[in-house]
């Protein structure tokens, strides 16, 4: 896993097209934990000029025939992860054979062994690691895989497709034949094996095609997969109301396991899940797991088309089937939880993650040009802004018209590795717009700020108003200079009792533009983008009185809660600056505004609980520390708590009566968007109610935790007390531990709230918790609940002034490494942020790169660090 040797980066515009065709794949897997035996037979057509190169790593050559002949050593060339044939036919069948070790791939790339069982993941060039293949997406073939395992340990054997023979076979082993009739490339094969617990259900469809669907899960699981099952069936039918998507395959099958790297994986009717997306209960899942696994097991459905039915020509066009899906899963979660709340969280998400790293030295553009390890290219910029960017072609276009581009594009696509310009093609001929610039959001890295400014006409007498729109994108790294983007603009005046006008949309392809509207005596504000429309920062004239004005009477849900958002950042911004200068913030008229209007929205009926508790949560530290950086991130953190506790003193008997309202009476837990936004709000008005440290807090958090009938009540009240400190709290996590110590979903969650928890002997106690027997190192959950925990949650810890955090999680990223390079790198991701940190804490983190980068990591973990310190 580590490098000595500059590595060698992948460029897009050296793209070529492999230089063979595969037209028929099979495969013979005979199953061994420490020695699996793979045979391959492949037909190939020769389509280009060149020696005929395979891709493989840590796999031992058995052998490689042609038509039968077998080929000598000296017919071929073996390098440490190629084999190439510089001579064969024009038309021939290649056999190959060779061996591997699941047993010892920690990585868990490739196939591995998780809890005694057989697995893959392929995506994004692990296939490499099974045996030699191009392992690239544009090479797409009709696959037919037997698998022969001892069927006593390995009584279920899955790969793609439908099964079409099994049987016994001598010496106490059985096998699987599975065939896959639709074309895809090696990222997308599957292969499990194992012993699981099975639930089945069926879905009908828009056809009349009965469908069997199957989950596998751990002996005694089988009944907390039940929600994935529902999601699974209520997915299907949206797919076909919403875009006429219907399922291909005789089945679909969905597969759990404990140590995945990823969330999910899409494989071609056989989906492959990390645990912790797939199973829960009330007892077990909060109503975040739940709100997960909906969105999650859509996504890897929804997948079926925009991603395997047509795929990616190269890594490059990653954002291809990721963007559109991602779109496609938050469109469901939207008609499924209500589409404010969804789009609030969603846009929540965006500006934690993906702006952070637009605005950082990791930004890269939706579309990127090159890449050391494309496993880092999966990040939010080609997930959450290429979902965005899709999202923009919706408004622009309109609903009929992205319809009709999307059809066309299903149409005209299918069975092929596609560009973004053919996606955007398709598009072009469903509406007659042209497409060129909307391609440079693929093309450049950045958020634009949008600066929006009112002024009145000089006329007299004055009969109309100008909303003036400027944009500009700062630089980033390797493009210092950026053209002017299109940008949907939705936009509305807004008066003291609701909108004077109609909502509109002006589409900006110019740096700036003005947009006339008719003059209105009273006073009013401007709410733009609504819905948020485009991604990009906004930086408007908006006065106290506009933003409280928007949040009272604005029509647009998401730009209510955008008003008050924007008017919290300010005061965040002034509380910070101050703590930083060693004074205490000040209330003013501004603080007792926004607290007033926050109260108003807590009492209307008119908005549901959900919506209620995201008004009431405040904005990241992340959004402050690129407003305000750059600057201390703990005089950031206490800024937060600041303004959490002038909330709650303002609110406090609101947030009380809010809170008891809350409360279950019925007994019966559920699942759904009513319920789970009760206890939302719940929990949020518990959580301000304790930042004034009133000992009713604690008392009502300690019942909350005795008498809790769901995990979402019971971990809100265990981190509740976490936050009050005292004596309570060690007893607390101490009988939560005893109580959950055999359910490792629960128990990732222990170590996450541990890992962000102020303890008083600091990073001494984070230490002490990556050496207890239940930290299990190689499995990647527990790694991001402890380490991913304690660089993304514990600001005090993490950012102590000594670096002695920061030593701590550079030493994690460095033995992660040594066993799960993709893994590493994603933790690493967390310095990113080193230069928005005060001057002292920007040279502990420099230093700490500067180590990891000396210590030779892998090619993973090298690219992000030297991309990271610049």
């Amino acid at each position: 896993m580590r490098t000595d040797a500059a590595p060698t980066p992948t460029r897009l515009a050296d793209y070529t097209p492999y230089n063979f065709e595969i037209s028929e794949t099979r495969f013979d897997f005979r199953l061994d934990p420490k020695a699996t035996r793979v045979r391959s037979l492949l037909k190939m057509k020769r389509t280009g000029p060149g020696p005929l190169v395979l891709d493989g790593e840590a796999i031992d050559l058995v052998s490689v025939e042609i038509d039968g002949r077998q080929l000598k050593r000296s017919e071929y060339r073996l390098t440490q992860d190629k084999l190439i044939l510089e001579e064969t036919p024009d038309v021939f069948t290649l056999n190959i054979e060779s061996k591997c070790n699941p047993s010892a791939n920690t990585t868990l790339m490739g196939l591995y062994v998780s809890g005694g069982r057989f697995c893959t993941q392929c995506e994004a060039e692990g296939f490499r690691r099974i045996t030699y293949f191009p392992d690239r997406p544009d090479v797409m073939s009709v696959f037919t895989v037997l698998i022969d395992a001892d069927k006593t340990a390995y009584p279920t054997l899955l790969a793609n497709g439908n099964k079409i023979e099994e049987g016994d076979i001598d010496g106490g082993r059985h096998y699987a034949v599975w065939h896959d009739p639709f074309l895809k490339p090696c990222y997308l094969f599957a292969l499990v094996a194992g012993e699981f617990d099975l639930l089945e259900d069926s879905f009908t469809t828009m056809s009349g095609r009965s469908i069997p669907l199957e989950i596998f899960v751990d002996p005694g699981d089988a009944p907390k997969a039940a929600y994935a099952m529902d999601s699974l069936i209520r997915a299907m039918a949206w797919d076909e109301r919403a875009f006429g998507r219907e399922y291909d395959l005789d089945r679909f099958m969905i597969v759990a396991v404990r140590d995945f790297n990823f969330g999910a994986m899409e494989n071609k009717g056989l989906n492959i899940f990390n645990s912790s997306l797939l199973l829960a209960d009330a007892e077990t899942a909060t109503d975040m797991n739940f709100e997960r696994i909906e969105s999650v097991v859509a996504h890897e459905y929804f997948h079926n088309w925009t991603g395997n039915r047509i795929t990616c020509r190269d890594w490059f066009q990653l954002c291809l089937k990721e963007g559109f899906t991602v779109f496609r899963d938050q469109e469901f979660s939207a008609d499924q939880r209500g589409a404010a709340v969804q789009r609030i969280k969603d846009v929540r998400a965006l500006r934690a993650r993906q702006f952070a790293e637009d605005n950082g030295p990791l930004a890269h553009p939706v579309r990127p040009t090159e890449y050391l390890k494309i496993d880092n290219f999966y990040t939010a910029t080609i997930y959450e802004k290429g979902a965005e960017l899709i999202r923009m072609l919706k408004a622009w276009l309109g609903e009929d018209m992205f319809r009709k581009g999307s059809d066309i594009y299903f149409d005209r696509l299918d069975g092929t590795a596609a560009t973004i310009e053919q996606f955007l093609a398709c598009f072009e001929t469903a509406s007659g717009e042209d497409m060129g610039q909307f391609m440079r959001w693929y093309e450049q890295a950045g958020t634009p700020r949008l600066t929006v400014r009112r002024r009145r006409t000089p006329t007299k007498p004055v009969i109309s108003q100008v909303v003036s729109f400027k944009q500009v994108t700062p630089p980033t790294p390797g493009q210092p200079k950026k053209a002017a983007v299109l940008i949907p603009i939705r936009w509305q005046a807004i008066g003291e009792n609701g909108p004077l006008m109609e909502p509109q949309l002006t589409v900006m392809t110019t740096k700036s533009t003005d947009v006339s509207y008719p003059r209105f005596d009273e006073p009013h504000s401007i709410s733009v983008l609504q819905g948020f429309s485009a991604p990009v920062i906004l930086n408007s004239d908006a006065t106290t009185a506009d933003l409280v004005r928007l949040m009272g009477n604005d029509p647009d849900a998401f730009n209510r809660w955008e008003a008050g958002q924007t008017l919290a950042r300010r005061l965040l911004v002034d509380f910070a600056k101050a703590l930083e200068a060693g004074k205490m913030p000040k209330t003013n008229p501004a603080l007792r505004d926004y607290c007033k209007a926050l109260g108003t929205t807590l009492n209307d009926p008119q908005f549901d609980n959900a919506f209620k508790a995201l008004v009431l949560t405040s904005p990241s530290s992340m959004e402050v520390l690129m407003e305000a950086a750059p600057i201390d991130p703990i005089a950031v953190h206490e800024a937060g708590q600041w303004l959490s506790r002038a909330v709650a003193d303002a609110l406090r008997d609101d947030l009380l009566v809010t809170y008891k309202a809350m409360r279950d009476k019925t007994g019966v837990f559920s699942p759904d968007a009513e319920a789970a936004g009760r206890r939302a709000l719940k929990s949020r008005c518990l959580a301000l109610l304790s930042a004034r440290f009133d000992p009713l807090a604690a008392s009502l958090a300690s019942n909350q935790l005795d008498n809790a009938t769901n995990m979402t009540d019971e971990l809100a009240a265990l981190i509740t007390l976490s936050r009050l400190g005292g004596q309570r709290v060690e007893s607390s996590m101490e009988a939560f531990f005893a109580k959950w110590k055999d359910q490792p979903l629960v128990l990732d969650k222990w170590f996450s709230v541990q890992s962000m928890r102020d303890h008083a002997d600091g990073i001494h106690a984070i230490t002490r918790l990556a050496e207890t027997p239940s930290y299990e190192r190689n499995n990647p959950n527990r790694v991001r609940a402890l380490v991913g925990g304690f660089s993304m949650g514990n600001t005090k810890l993490f950012h102590k002034l000594d670096g002695s955090g920061y030593r701590f999680f550079a030493d994690q990223v460095l033995d992660m490494d040594s066993r799960n390079p993709s893994v590493a790198a994603r933790l690493l991701g967390a310095f990113e942020i080193w230069r928005k940190l005060d001057p002292r804490r920007q040279a502990l983190v420099q230093a700490e790169l500067d180590r990891i980068i000396a210590a030779k990591p892998s090619k993973n973990v090298l690219e992000i660090a030297e991309r990271t310190r610049g």
